[in-house]
């Protein structure tokens, strides 16, 4: 799935895809606007991607400081 399918799919479809991965469905849910549902989905992935998605929802909450420390889990290197 495309990152253009996987966003219209969230705006249109009531759920997400059968065949998408853990980080794909917290992408899923994020794009949806369901915050909750996406970290609790992604709480539970244990890859760089999923890190790194976890870094986007902590910045989309507001909170720096853990974004930043998920951004350094992932491999991300900050200044």
């Amino acid at each position: 799935m495309t990152p253009a399918q996987l966003s219209a799919s969230a705006l249109a479809d009531a759920v997400p895809p059968a065949d998408l991965s853990p980080e794909g469905r917290a992408l899923w849910f994020t794009r949806r606007g369901d915050w909750e549902q996406a970290h609790l989905i992604d709480q539970n992935t244990e890859t760089p991607t999923g890190a790194w998605i976890h870094a986007l929802l902590h910045l989309i909450e507001g909170d720096l400081s853990n974004a930043r420390d998920w951004f350094i889990e992932a491999g991300e290197v900050l200044k």
